[in-house]
């Protein structure tokens, strides 16, 4: 079938929603990297084998990743019209006993870590509800999403469908309300308005310098000369962290779909995927969406009638942590070594291939479907004034809870991202608050404990004592040490405040 219509695409979002809700329980086990690492390949067979064998009508679904990287592998189980339940962890040994729970009183409360009664998908404006009549009682006696303190302060933008969705059906991601950013962009909008919406969204590039994403984009797009490209950079700028990573192994098509959107705005007609060769499942997932989108007409020639060609390609690095640099990157594409050159010019106007091209993060495009999809104005209500939207952080090293969490405040690092405190906000003496602190330990703090110092020492210590004490010898050296700490020390630290304060 090739989508043409808006039509068409509703076709297919049926049948995705009877993968997501079908009249069967659906188990749904996470399988990013970071759920593998902890035996979840192991489990999803387990739990395979066990409901064959105890005769449990269900279907089990490889995922992405659901954040509580602190407890995998996580399973979360949907039964028809009761509520979504997750579990974790759940070992491959579990699996008998836990098919055997479900299938009696449909809750496992020992591994239960949350329910979710109804579920806001951003995509489609409205909640789904999964518990369709009274909440059972088994049921009730575990806490709602919305009240789990890892949950209670995030928003998931980029991560709305990792761990609902199996990351290798584009039924399931259409189901969610994907890929209808791009019938939009397609049939209402010109890629002038596209990149003006982004503009206004205030997006800035989750990678790199953070610069406007939609600035970026309108340089690329009036920049002389062409053929243009569109990149999609998967070298994680802190090493190991895995958020790129996992963003590609749980929802690979909504970073496929920003990046269609941002081939038509820019006026490209082929677009690169640079990932590390350390990321082989995300590879996979990426290169069966990129198929997918292919078989549908999603990519190609005259993408829904439309007359934009667009098609991508993914290229496997070295691996080595600088050639996520731009300059490294593009010359990795061009198969040379990926080494860093000096950017004399933009790569917005001279890039790969010397023509104008576009690159930006992973989490970038990730935004760029919510942004058309959602408006403008909704995405520049949430995050900070200098950077609108969300953030992903990866909660890793001697910590409690890793794993991925998603902030719309994070200005002071991990305080802010628990508690959604928008510091940047807080003016004290027309100063943001950090540099208020710092003003105010730099030029009051540290010399009024030097004036306190010198008054001590120059007037309440008695001449015997602090010679005694320091062991002077030359009688004039100390009268010199004594009278500048008693009159020209104090002086000039008073006038260091004074004027450290405009008051003189």
């Amino acid at each position: 079938m090739r989508i043409t219509t808006n039509a068409d695409l509703e076709t297919l979002k049926q049948t995705g929603q009877k993968l997501l809700h079908p009249e069967t329980i659906r188990i749904m086990v996470g399988t990013a990297t970071c759920c593998r690492a902890k035996g979840a390949d192991r489990v999803l067979k387990a739990l395979e084998r066990e409901a064959a064998a105890q005769k449990l009508n269900c279907t089990v679904v490889p995922v992405g990743c659901i954040g509580l990287c602190h407890l995998e592998p996580t399973v979360e189980i949907i039964q028809p019209g009761k509520p979504r339940v997750a579990y974790g962890p759940v070992k491959p040994e579990d699996a008998a006993d836990f098919i055997s729970v479900i299938a009696g009183t449909g809750v496992d409360k020992k591994r239960a870590l949350f329910r979710t009664d109804q579920e806001y998908r951003l995509l489609d404006g409205e909640p789904y509800r999964y518990a369709t009549g009274e909440i059972p009682a088994a049921f009730g006696e575990i806490p709602e999403r919305s009240k789990y303190p890892f949950y209670q302060k995030q928003l998931k933008i980029c991560l709305r469908n990792a761990g609902t969705i199996n990351p290798e059906s584009i039924e399931e991601y259409i189901a969610m309300g994907g890929y209808s950013a791009l019938v939009k962009v397609l049939t209402h909008m010109t890629p002038e308005q596209v990149i003006d919406e982004v503009t206004k969204s205030k997006l800035r590039g989750r990678g790199g310098g953070g610069f406007s994403t939609g600035e970026k984009w309108a340089a690329c797009r009036k920049a002389p000369g062409g053929p243009r490209y569109v990149l999609c950079n998967v070298s994680e700028g802190d090493p190991g962290i895995g958020m790129h990573k996992s963003l590609l192994e749980s929802d690979p098509h909504t970073v496929l779909e920003g990046l269609i959107i941002g081939g038509y705005a820019i006026g490209a007609e082929q677009g690169y995927i640079y990932m590390t060769s350390n990321y082989p499942l995300g590879l996979a997932r990426m290169q069966q969406a990129i198929k997918e989108a292919t078989a549908y007409g999603l990519l190609g020639t005259n993408i829904l009638n439309s007359g934009f060609n667009f098609t991508v390609t993914v290229k496997e690095g070295g691996g080595a942590y600088v050639c996520g640099e731009s300059t490294a990157l593009m010359a990795g594409l061009e198969g040379r070594i990926g080494e860093p050159r000096p950017k004399y010019v933009h790569t917005a106007v001279k890039g790969l291939w010397d023509s104008p091209s576009n690159l930006n993060n992973v989490e970038t495009w990730a935004n760029i479907p919510v942004i058309i999809g959602k408006g403008a104005e909704w995405f520049s209500q949430i995050g900070t004034q200098g950077s609108k939207g969300t953030k992903v952080f990866a909660l890793a090293g001697r910590i409690v809870n890793t794993g991925l969490i998603a902030s719309a405040g994070f200005l002071l690092g991990i305080p802010s991202l628990l508690s959604y405190g928008v510091w940047s906000w807080v003016n004290i003496a027309g100063r943001p608050i950090l540099d208020a602190v710092d003003f105010a330990a730099s030029n009051v703090l540290l010399p009024l404990s030097g004036l306190a110092v010198t008054l001590f020492i120059g007037w309440h210590w008695r001449a015997a004592d602090a010679s005694a004490a320091i062991g002077f010898r030359a009688p004039i050296m100390f009268r010199l040490w004594r009278f500048s700490l008693r009159y020209a020390a104090p002086a000039m630290i008073v006038i260091v405040l004074l004027r450290a304060l405009s008051l003189v």
